[in-house]
């Protein structure tokens, strides 16, 4: 039994670090404050910086599910742009979701192994942390280099998979200006924040994988 709970705890540990990674992006919002002025948002849209960070305070608190309509400050929107932040909103409550099933899981698996005095079992000879990270760090170093060598190929690929069939993602300023206070650079910043967390908690826990003893 206690060995099935280290081949459950590896999925477990590679959603809880991949949720993790994406939701402190997603919840920090000093991580876009920060970015306003070196990305030129202020001029790129026209509004100040106070306008810049209420109108995507109200962007994220829809797509985090804390208001039921769609807002973004001051600046006007299209049905269709306010569709795409729908789509948005889904997956990022189901990011939310899974990161909080995740940790409950591994909290569940280490009471019961707390209860029992026990440690979950190596699998040849590794821990279950080791294996998630391992898997999980060489699908996103793979992605990440991919995504190096052309970003904005990578970024209509990442469109193409979570929003399949739809253009909805393509906005046009002059409808839908909320787009220029979100820049390319921005979601490469993210990326590059999310892949860089995720590598750095798969390297915690491949080095403590190696030295923990039995």
């Amino acid at each position: 039994m206690q060995k099935l709970w280290s081949y459950v705890a590896i999925p477990a540990t590679a959603l809880a670090v991949l949720t993790g990674s994406v939701a402190w992006v997603v919840l920090l919002r000093p991580f876009y404050y920060v970015q306003i002025g070196p990305l030129g948002v202020c001029q790129a849209s026209g509004l100040t910086a106070a306008q810049a960070r209420a109108a995507y305070n109200d962007v994220m608190d829809y797509c985090l599910g804390l208001r039921p309509d769609f807002a973004a400050g001051v600046l006007p929107f299209s049905a269709e742009g306010a569709s795409h932040f729908a789509d948005v909103r889904v997956l990022f409550i189901l990011n939310l979701a899974f990161l909080a099933l995740s940790v409950a899981v591994l909290s569940s698996l280490r009471v019961a192994c707390l209860r029992q005095k026990t440690k979950l079992p190596r699998l040849a000879g590794r821990t279950p942390g080791f294996w998630a990270a391992c898997a999980l760090g060489g699908v996103i170093l793979i992605a990440a280099a991919l995504a190096a060598t052309d970003f904005n190929r990578a970024f209509t690929v990442f469109h193409g998979i979570f929003f399949p069939g739809k253009g909805n993602w393509l906005f046009d300023p002059a409808t839908d200006p909320v787009i220029l206070l979100l820049p390319e650079e921005f979601f490469r910043n993210c990326a590059i924040a999310i892949a860089a967390s995720l590598l750095l908690l798969c390297l915690v826990l491949i080095l403590r994988g190696r030295r923990q003893k039995k």
